[in-house]
């Protein structure tokens, strides 16, 4: 048994030891409903990791990701649903159908080909299933993800959009609008997605960098703020003017 192998086995062991009776009282007590906001955390700590380039987190994030799917599919084992190895043997057969250039050996493709061939072979296997073509994208998908993702879907199969100068006229008529409504925001929204798909963008990733940037920058202001013998509670306009000219100098 290799090293990969054996910790694999060891891991599933540990989660059915947990689950057991006469294991941990939490770990018993979840269900996949409880679990499901755990795991998208995770996911997300896992995308934070990759952000930062801290391999070191990296390594603890993706462990933790990959315990909730050991622990959701024992779940499922103890209901008689499916295993862990159900779970496997499927994404395996997955990944053979929707590569045939690496697994029959057709052809060499491009990475933008391979993504194209993947989305074809996944269109046929939906419309098999009679599922619609967007019931592959997550409702619980952040929505500025989710509208990035199903226009990039969308232009995949021939589906051309606004291009980025309608996108930016659609925005810039409803700023001059002199009453901006939930669903002109929408828009103004799903138009900026359009737009970061359109220069090979990902908005999420964009939003929370310029997130992480504005944290950064407001945290300077409450320490210069502090230089000064002051908080952000009881310092005066001047003051505080004065500190966010320094912290967002170069916005």
């Amino acid at each position: 048994m290799d090293r990969t192998t054996k910790a694999i086995e060891e891991l599933l062991n540990t989660v059915k030891t947990l689950r057991s009776p006469g294991g941990c009282n939490w770990d018993r007590s979840q269900t996949l409903k409880t679990l499901r906001p755990y795991m998208l955390e995770e996911a997300y700590e896992v995308a934070d990791a990759v952000d930062n380039d801290d391999m070191d987190e990296l390594k603890k994030e993706l462990g933790d990701l990959l315990l909730h799917i050991f622990m959701s599919a024992d779940i499922c084992r103890e209901q008689k649903i499916f295993d862990l190895a159900d779970v496997a043997e499927q994404i395996t057969q997955k990944l053979k159908r929707r590569h045939p250039h690496v697994f029959d050996k057709t052809s060499e493709l491009t990475p933008e080909e391979v993504e194209k061939q993947w989305e074809a072979i996944k269109a046929a296997e939906k419309k098999k299933q009679k599922k619609k073509f967007f019931d592959s994208v997550p409702a619980a998908m952040p929505a500025l993800q989710k509208a990035w993702r199903i226009q990039q879907r969308a232009s995949e199969v021939g589906y051309t959009g606004k291009t980025r100068i309608e996108n930016t006229e659609e925005i810039s008529q409803i700023l001059k609008k002199a009453e901006i409504t939930e669903r002109d925001i929408g828009r103004i929204l799903f138009s900026t997605a359009n737009i970061a798909r359109l220069n090979k963008i990902e908005p999420e990733k964009a939003l929370r960098e310029r997130n992480s940037d504005f944290i950064s920058r407001f945290n300077h202001l409450e320490e210069l703020l502090a230089e000064r013998g002051c908080s952000l509670d009881n310092s005066d306009t001047q003051q505080m003017k004065e500190c966010i000219a320094i912290a967002f100098s170069e916005e």
